[in-house]
């Protein structure tokens, strides 16, 4: 069914406002997944705060232009689908390799960070990266380590010094 001019320009002013706020992207083939493949991969998608989009290459092109993901130009060839990361930067790598180790049928072409295009070999280094609550836990032990430290090592000196006198005391006691 062809789209009109104003839903195409609905679908492409959608777009580059998800783009122009993403973190990340990534665009995979979806040739061969059934209707109820796609119906989960979107589920797992809203659930994981990544807008997944199926969107005709040239909408896409003019989607991205002017974005950090005008790199993926070149890439938009064939049925694709888009994932535009929300939340952190991994969370669309997350969902697309989750769910491409169940469906062998969504193949990753590329992806982009930052303005850089990523090969698809890239997804699992880019899956791996924590999530903001990660990172910031990370951020607060590395941190915390010091001062706890310091804590345990303050706490030695009188803890020593008990140590040492009931020491003595037991010695006495047993003579």
């Amino acid at each position: 069914m062809a789209l009109s001019f104003t839903e195409k320009q609905a679908i492409v002013s959608e777009v580059a406002e998800i783009a122009g706020s993403a973190h990340s992207a990534v665009i995979a083939e979806y040739n061969g997944l059934s209707a109820e493949d796609m119906t989960d991969l979107r589920a797992k998608a809203r659930a994981g705060g990544v807008y997944l989009r199926v969107v005709k290459n040239t909408l896409a092109r003019r989607a991205v232009e002017g974005t950090d993901f005008a790199c993926l130009n070149d890439a938009l060839v064939g049925p694709l689908l888009m994932a535009f990361s929300q939340e952190d930067p991994g969370s669309a790598a997350r969902v697309i390799k989750d769910f491409s180790k169940e469906n062998d049928k969504l193949v990753v072409k590329a992806l982009s960070v930052g303005g850089q295009l990523l090969a698809a070999s890239e997804l699992e280094r880019l899956a791996i990266l924590p999530t903001k609550d990660q990172a910031i836990s990370m951020l607060m032990s590395v941190m915390q380590a010091p001062i706890t430290k310091l804590a345990r090592t303050l706490n030695e000196v009188p803890g020593k010094l008990v140590r040492t006198v009931a020491a003595v005391r037991d010695s006495k006691q047993a003579a």
